[in-house]
């Protein structure tokens, strides 16, 4: 390991670009391949959706165990794996013909390679190597999420009106193992592995006691056992669950409302633009909050604002007006900039680095259970009425339930502080 660069921040360059690819590919593409799909396939909107709601429940189930291996193993070998099987899966995905095989192929099998790269794997590894910087080392990761809307709707929604959509999708499985191999081989477990200390701290920084939140983290963290016997995870399932379901039923479902609205996909592409570039480029400023002030309020703040942006939007197409869209999708992005590294940083700071993966990981079969079912009903809810509002404002009323409940949980009692280590109540 160099000793001039803290290897933590090539962890931060290597999360971006996963995350840029894991999310791209399983979220911001969906919506630009699902009108052409369906129609030559003839599906409908909630046949095509039927395989986004497998995949959260893939996603969910395979990170419980995932979780448990990044703690044990790192991301290396996870992220390795995890390439292979999704540029195998996007390939496949360009011979595919019937809706069985849509739904195992993307919903179970490129799911499962984008969980092995994704957030879960990169998050829980920068949690494990910033502390004190958490907030910013995260955002600045998550940026890559973002950027995912920014250049892959556009240039995929432009590659399947060119070229078609099939071999579109092999072009995304070439395209995946050419970056992500070098990619997954820059991963780490730990710094204490290495002799090195969260945050890039030095030996003299820890034994001068400026290493101490850091410590404090590590020897009150939380086994997974013990998290799921507290209130405070279930609250956070929840909590967190209704704040998530906007970006999952937004990413998919965005561009085809749009066009069913009479603007063309052109437009409905770069919506996904307007609001991505917000959303990456304030990632960054809610990280440097997130690190000197409270996350819950700041949390709130972000999850209120995602659903009162959905809201402006259902009244803006409802309008017909592509400015009034656009308006309320910058407002939409800012919310989404806050929405991942506040919540990795309220997650590590109630129970700890130590056991985070495994800590994390018991909680998305419950959070992903709401995102699988919410895009599909909102599926339903277009194919037996022909549009989208009612779907969305109920979305945006879970969204801003979302920031009342993130404001009020409460962090896990340790009763360690208390003198009786290894009990916990809620």
């Amino acid at each position: 390991m160099p000793s001039r660069l803290y290897y933590g921040y090539v962890l931060i360059g290597a999360a971006f670009i996963a995350q840029f690819v894991s999310t791209g590919i399983l979220s911001y593409v969906a919506g630009s391949f699902m009108a052409p799909m369906s129609e030559d396939l003839g599906w409908t909107r909630a046949d095509f959706t039927l395989a986004r709601s497998v995949a959260q429940l893939i996603t969910g189930l395979a990170g419980f165990f995932i979780g448990v291996q990044v703690d044990r193993l790192g991301g290396r070998r996870l992220m390795l794996a995890g390439t292979c099987i999704l540029s195998v899966a996007l390939v496949l995905l360009g011979f595919v013909d019937a809706l069985w095989q849509w739904i195992v192929v993307n919903g179970v099998i490129a799911t499962l390679g984008c969980a092995l790269i994704g957030n879960l794997v990169v998050n829980v590894t920068l949690a494990k190597w910033f502390v004190e910087r958490r907030g910013q080392a995260v955002a600045w990761a998550a940026m890559g999420v973002s950027l995912g809307g920014v250049v892959l709707t556009p240039s995929v929604t432009w590659a399947i009106d060119h070229f078609g959509w099939r071999q579109s999708w092999v072009g995304l499985g070439v395209a995946v193992g050419l970056i992500m191999v070098p990619v997954a081989a820059l991963m780490r477990r730990a710094p204490e592995d290495f002799g090195l200390h969260p945050d890039g701290r030095s030996q003299a920084d820890v034994d001068g006691g400026l290493a101490e939140k850091a410590q404090r983290d590590y020897e009150l963290s939380m086994t997974r056992r013990q998290a799921v016997r507290t209130r405070s995870f279930y609250a956070l399932v929840v909590a967190f669950g209704f704040f998530s379901i906007n970006i999952v039923v937004v990413l998919l479902h965005m561009v085809p409302m749009l066009t069913d609205a009479g603007f063309t996909r052109a437009q409905a592409a770069a919506a996904m633009v307007v609001a991505s570039v917000p959303a990456m480029l304030s990632k960054p400023v809610w990280g440097y909050f997130i690190d000197r002030l409270h996350a819950k309020p700041l949390a709130a703040v972000s999850a209120s604002t995602t659903g009162l942006s959905l809201a402006l939007i259902v009244a803006a197409v409802h309008a017909g007006s592509l400015t009034g869209v656009y308006a309320a999708l910058l407002l939409l992005g800012l919310g989404w900039g806050g929405m991942i590294p506040l919540q990795e940083v309220i997650w590590g700071s109630f129970f700890g680095r130590r056991y985070l993966g495994a800590v994390r990981s018991a909680a998305l079969p419950f959070a992903l259970l709401l995102g699988a079912i919410a895009p599909y009903l909102v599926s339903v809810y277009r194919d037996a009425t022909g549009e989208y509002a009612g779907a969305l404002l109920t979305v945006a009323v879970l969204n801003m339930l979302s920031g009342v409940l993130i404001h009020r949980v409460r962090p896990p009692v340790r009763s360690s502080e208390q003198g009786a280590p290894g009990v916990v109540t809620g």
